[in-house]
């Protein structure tokens, strides 16, 4: 049991084919989860992955062998578990590898409230107790099976107003993943023409990878939009609380462009509100938020980070380029099916096509993210900024920036890479400053992956 191997900063997570995860690892983790998360009842949840039944079942038992009393919440998406720790206050569990190859597998965690575990809020301690685990305790917790869909779904609802969608025609690929779950009850409830990709769970993954960040993974929902005109396209990674959109025009949006665009539609709703964005989203996030009078704050990428700063600011929304969006009114947590349905009401509110709304979010060109191999990455992003001469912070990774262009590289948490991310004022620009940092980090021993 490598421990050190499936342990990452934000969640746990392991090969299954390497016996870096298995049902023994995962009870163990339910009773150390038990035991720091210190609830009398907890609540957990499994993706449709061949492996995550039995994982979940493991799971589960270390926390009841805990006195632990366990609300077993089924196949959900990783929203729900969000949804379901903040609104009964318990601790929750995910079983899932989010939008990795179907030979992984891991556990996602949430305390009551669906405040966040990570390596600064838990994961260490949680780690320490797995290696050592708890004594059992002397009665055993109980279990009981309990579905979330329907209130879930009259949560979302909550947020968004049905009532005042237009009729639009929308594609989705679920990825064979747990969209699927979700989709059903929540479209039934508006006036919307749904094109249904791949939304029967199934853990195989049959027809494509379900990571929705890679092109090649969108090409069968843009196919579909072609042969028919839609308004927009929506896909989910395999726990779906991600989602990438797609305009009319087959064209995807970048999770920068989705952010500004989702924070003006809460800064008409909510004046003068707080706005919290990662420091590799676009400048034209913050720019938006002010124009439209909000208060926009950078922070680390990575949910915990995202989920800390909108508590102490009490912001109202919050975006990754990564196209992760997290709502106050959903605990914070993020919800690729809440960015979805936030997305249409604006839409609905707005009578031109998404291909010519998007347009006033995306003033500048980006590279997209690249790696770089490297053997030491806190002396190459040294390198890096001996050689550059522009305004450079450590907030996450090296960012420098110049009056029309920045860049930002980080450290990969769980490989030796180094993630570059440019933005400037056009393509040449970008390819110019891209070509720069990759000259400095090549002469010094890396190369591209």
């Amino acid at each position: 049991m490598d421990l050190d191997a499936i342990f990452k900063a934000y969640d746990i997570r392991g090969r299954i084919d390497n016996g870096e995860i298995d049902a023994d690892t995962a009870r163990r983790i339910g009773a150390a989860f038990a035991t720091f998360a210190g609830a009398d009842r907890m609540a957990v949840g499994r993706d449709i992955r061949t492996s995550s039944a039995e994982l979940a079942a493991a799971f589960i038992g270390g926390a009841l062998g805990q006195g632990v009393d366990v609300d077993d919440i089924g196949l959900i998406a990783t929203d729900m578990s969000y949804y379901y720790a903040g609104a009964h206050d318990v601790p929750a569990a995910m079983v899932t590898a989010s939008h990795l190859p179907l030979n992984w597998n891991g556990i996602k965690l949430s305390l009551a409230g669906a405040r966040p575990v990570s390596a600064d809020s838990g994961l260490a301690e949680i780690k320490a107790l797995t290696a050592d685990p708890p004594a059992p305790a002397a009665e055993p917790g109980s279990m009981r099976e309990v579905s979330t869909l329907d209130e879930y779904v009259d949560h979302l609802y909550s947020i968004v107003d049905a009532d005042s969608f237009r009729p639009l025609r929308v594609a989705v690929d679920g990825g064979n993943g747990m969209a699927g779950i979700v989709a059903g009850p929540v479209f039934e409830r508006v006036p919307v023409e749904l094109t249904s990709l791949y939304l029967d769970p199934d853990g195989t993954f049959p027809n494509h990878p379900a990571d929705p960040t890679r092109a090649e993974n969108l090409a069968d929902l843009i196919a579909a939009m072609h042969a028919e005109p839609h308004d927009l396209g929506v896909a989910f990674d395999a726990d779906a609380d991600r989602a990438i959109f797609i305009d009319d025009t087959g064209v995807p949006l970048s999770g920068s462009t989705t952010t500004a665009m989702v924070a003006r539609w809460f800064l008409g709703r909510n004046p003068g509100a707080t706005i919290v964005h990662n420091l590799i989203t676009s400048r034209a996030v913050p720019e938006t938020v002010l124009k439209w009078g909000g208060k926009p704050v950078r922070t680390r990428v990575g949910h915990s980070y995202i989920k800390a700063v909108m508590a102490e600011t009490d912001a109202v929304f919050g975006g990754e380029h990564s196209a992760h969006f997290y709502f106050r009114d959903n605990y914070r947590a993020d919800s690729g099916t809440l960015a979805m349905l936030v997305l249409m009401q604006l839409m609905s509110e707005d009578p031109r096509p998404l291909s010519e709304i998007r347009v006033e979010f995306e003033p500048y060109a980006t590279s997209g993210e690249i790696n770089f191999i490297v053997e030491d990455q806190a002396g190459m992003m040294d390198i890096v900024e001996r050689e550059l001469d522009g305004e450079s912070d450590r907030l996450d990774g090296l960012t420098i920036s110049w009056p029309d262009r920045w860049f930002n590289i980080r450290p990969s948490n769980t490989e030796p890479l180094l993630r570059l991310n440019v933005e400037a004022p056009d393509a040449a620009a970008v390819a110019g400053l891209v070509g720069r940092v990759q000259e400095i980090i090549v002469a010094n021993g890396g190369r591209a992956d």
